[in-house]
């Protein structure tokens, strides 16, 4: 029998925001690995930081090593962690926070999925559009190059599809852009949701 409710706290969300002097909300940054979401992220966090604004980055390779340890790359184990992260995502959001994730989160399905969890009205999702070519040159850890070996199964770009966002709320190209350009260019348009 699941005897579970949803717990009242006494401080609500708006308290939060009220004392934050902004509203809670999730910036979804999705696209290929290289294609600079923790980058970007990191710049917006520091960015909001400085003002004195309150948020947090969730990021894959972070979760992956906490959380999410126990999932490998198939698609039920991407599936399940862009799950968890949205369900984390949302309870920070509710909390008055910024939430910028840096996750691939391939399948649109997924993407869908997490803005239902999170809410519709506290979702933004954000298009790091970047070319695969630029992806590739970019790749510190090398993780191309052993995905195009077969060394890497299951990898989004090469052997794995990623389903590219539709109609995202916001799209950085960072093929044009410099980084401080995208970051300043993510800021605005956050700023105008908030």
């Amino acid at each position: 029998m699941n005897n579970l409710k949803h717990q009242s706290y006494h401080i609500d969300r708006l308290t939060y925001e009220n004392r934050n002097k902004h509203r809670g909300i999730a910036l979804w940054l999705t696209g290929l690995s290289g294609s600079g979401k923790s980058t970007l992220a990191n710049g917006l966090h520091q960015k909001l930081f400085e003002i004195g604004m309150h948020s947090i980055v969730l990021d894959g390779d972070n979760t992956r090593l906490g959380i999410n340890k126990d999932l490998g790359f198939s698609n039920k184990d991407r599936i399940e962690n862009i799950r968890r992260v949205a369900e984390i995502t949302k309870l920070f959001v509710e909390t008055g926070h910024i939430v910028i994730t840096a996750f691939i989160s391939p399948f649109k399905e997924n993407r869908i999925q997490a803005k239902r969890i999170i809410s519709e009205n506290d979702f933004l999702e954000v298009y790091i559009d970047s070319t695969l070519e630029t992806c590739e040159h970019r790749d510190v850890k090398g993780l191309y190059k052993k995905a195009r070996l077969g060394e890497i199964k299951d990898f989004t770009g090469v052997s794995s599809p990623y389903d590219t966002p539709d109609s995202a709320d916001i799209h950085i190209n960072t093929n044009k852009s410099s980084i401080s350009e995208s970051v300043e260019l993510l800021f605005k348009q956050l700023n105008s949701k908030l």
